[in-house]
């Protein structure tokens, strides 16, 4: 099983349902604060460089949903430089195992990744876990 550096965001019912997920499959888990967490501009492009720009972002960030902050309208840089000065934009969560990182919680991809257990363990599971759309409570649209 694998040792897991995951980020969340403290209190987000989505991220706590995804570290059962993945303490059930038997991974050890280093629990992180995205929020506090001293990111670089290295640091986080580490996590988020493979993706296209809007994927960066945490759709459930209350500035995103009221179309405040258009991530579809940001380069790269500015869109680096925005989430650096506010973690909460930053779509989770992140994880890493050695060398290897992945943003966001899509069942599928994690178990293709390191294993989530049997198919029938994830069976029944959204193919996405992330934000509060997987969460039952503990976690508003405020807090993001």
């Amino acid at each position: 099983m694998a040792h897991v550096t995951f980020y969340e965001k403290p209190g987000c019912g989505g991220n706590a349902k995804q570290q059962a997920l993945l303490a059930a499959a038997g991974h050890t888990l280093e629990v992180r604060n995205l929020l506090r967490w001293p990111w670089t501009p290295r640091t986080l492009l580490a996590f988020l460089e493979p993706l296209p720009v809007p994927e960066w972002f945490n759709r459930a960030a209350p500035d995103i949903k009221a179309g405040r902050i258009v991530p579809e309208s940001l380069n790269a840089g500015n869109a680096l430089a925005l989430l650096l000065a506010h973690p909460l934009l930053i779509r989770r969560p992140l994880m890493e195992v050695g060398d290897t990182r992945m943003v966001g919680f899509d069942t599928a991809r994690v178990h293709a990744w390191i294993g989530l257990g049997n198919e029938a363990a994830i069976a029944g599971k959204p193919l996405s876990l992330e934000g509060c759309a997987a969460a039952t409570s503990g976690c508003d649209a405020a807090s993001h």
